[in-house]
């Protein structure tokens, strides 16, 4: 048999190159995950980033419109690209690193395991921020465990050597924050190998620099002059990002990779500003996604209108590299279903796909705040279960300028410059209903209007159904218990919610 190999790339990019050989013939993978990245490139009309290689990869891309995250936390949308299972099914509930240590359960069948069992050789670089090791199984591994992740994942000059080396997943850590843990560098790593003194020197990164008054404020951040500050630095990373997707994509064609490479492109979660990262909300779901097929030319740059998710990702792979998906249980019940999709379909023609869910339970093991929502058509649930507490906030967001602005100026009695007060995004009803086509900053919560009373019904009932179907140990909250073997299964509290 040919031997089989991967190139799993992330840059927190997180790029997958899977190279399957079968006699003659021959199908790769570059799957790349910007971490914390949004829609700052002119391939969804920010013409003030400058991204000239995710505008070339576009070009010979479908471009999706309406792509979401299932979660917006790092280590478990990690997990669910990697599984094709949401965070509440595959155990990976939070952060995975530290003093968080979420891990996924230990009968998780992932996809580097799936393709180490296909006889697919797997390699890390740069973050990789899930666990347990056997559950994601790689060959070899230059990731935050044994390497400085600056050096593996934001220095892409060496993530470009070791692109030479190994068929890799690289795991990039831009346009992260790092002000909380490197604030010597920034608040987004901006100056980190940019050459001046004590930053260090990338010899492939040009930087690029902007000035606030240039950046395009997002409806759902204050526009004041700390935002527009901090914006600008995240787009030098953004822009440091593009640079090294266009040294990982030299690479695949130098090595001659390029004609037989299912390219794919997205992020893990929103970006990390108010009503983000951490937030079921439009604002912490929706991602860019490009896909570019060898074999799927018809669509091409291209814009698609289905709604697909980020655990679309594993069956997508496994389809392209005609790979099953094994019939197994995780905790001895019924057998594990991908909800997700192969997206091979949607290169050829546009398909009717409107429905899509997230589920989030924690952040940081301190952020305990489970939501779960459904988005169709323009209709947006959320079902914010613990809604009686204050909504959680992240080290590296609390510590980040707007943040301290948006504090500073509540306390002070000033304007914020924000659409909600702090209160309102502490505090929140336990059901928010949204229509996005009307309402797309998700203003004014539906849920209590009698007009909307069928879609708010047929929404929950969609979302409890998708909850049974993938095991959410979350079913039955808030205001009932679990007893998988009793029935009803969901049995009440009583407790007045």
């Amino acid at each position: 048999m040919t031997p089989k190999c991967v190139f799993l790339f992330s840059w927190r990019l997180f790029c997958v190159l899977v190279c399957c050989g079968v006699g003659h013939s021959r199908r790769n993978v570059l799957l790349i995950i910007a971490d914390d990245a949004g829609f700052e490139t002119d391939v969804y009309n920010n013409t003030v980033v400058q991204t000239p290689h995710l505008r070339a990869l576009s070009q010979r891309s479908l471009i999706f419109k309406n792509a979401f995250t299932t979660v917006s936390s790092c280590s478990p949308s990690r997990s669910t690209i990697l599984t094709g299972l949401p965070q509440h099914q595959n155990g990976m509930y939070g952060l995975h690193q530290g003093v968080h240590h979420f891990n996924s359960f230990d009968g998780v069948r992932s996809l580097p395991l799936l393709l180490k069992e296909a006889n697919v050789r797997t390699g890390i670089i740069g973050k990789k921020h899930v666990g347990p090791g056997p559950v994601y199984p790689f060959d070899f591994a230059y990731t935050e465990e044994t390497n400085s992740v600056l050096q593996v994942g934001r220095n892409i000059t060496k993530i470009k050597l070791l692109v030479r080396k190994f068929f890799l997943y690289v795991a990039f850590h831009d346009p992260h924050r790092c002000g909380h843990s490197q604030p010597q560098y920034g608040a987004f790593c901006e100056k980190f190998g940019n050459g001046e003194s004590g930053m260090g020197r990338i010899p492939d990164w040009e930087p690029k620099y902007y000035s606030p008054d240039q950046v395009k404020v997002p409806d759902f951040i204050p526009d004041t002059p700390a935002a527009r500050a901090d914006i600008a630095a995240q787009y030098t990373t953004v822009s440091r990002l593009d640079q090294g997707i266009g040294l990982v994509l030299q690479e695949l064609r130098d090595a001659g990779y390029e004609n037989d490479t299912l390219v794919i492109y997205s992020s893990d979660n929103g970006i990390p500003f108010p009503n983000g990262r951490t937030n079921l909300y439009g604002s912490g779901v929706m991602e860019p996604m490009l896909i570019s097929s060898p074999e799927h030319r018809q669509r091409r740059g291209q814009i698609s209108q289905a709604y697909v998710s980020l655990l679309d990702i594993t069956p997508t792979i496994l389809d392209w590299l005609s790979l099953p998906y094994p019939s197994y249980s995780i905790s001895g019940g019924d057998p594990v279903q991908l909800t997700g999709r192969s997206l091979l379909p949607a290169l050829i023609s546009e398909p009717a796909w409107v429905t899509v869910y997230a589920s989030q339970s924690l952040h940081e093991v301190t952020m305990y705040y489970p939501m779960r929502s459904v988005h169709q058509g323009p209709y947006r649930l959320l079902h914010n279960m613990h809604y009686r507490m204050p909504f959680p906030i992240d080290q590296d967001f609390y510590v980040s300028p707007t943040f301290q602005d948006l504090l500073n100026r509540t306390r002070t009695g000033q304007p914020t410059a924000w659409f909600k007060t702090l209160n309102e995004y502490y505090y929140r009803e336990r059901w928010e209903l949204f229509d996005t086509c009307s309402d797309p900053t998700e203003r004014r919560n539906l849920a209590g209007d009698p007009a909307y009373a069928q879609v708010l019904e047929s929404l929950r009932a969609q979302l409890f159904k998708w909850q049974w179907r993938t095991e959410d140990p979350w079913v039955c909250e808030p205001d009932g218990v679990l007893e998988a073997k009793l029935e009803p299964k969901c049995r009440p509290l009583y407790n007045g919610l």
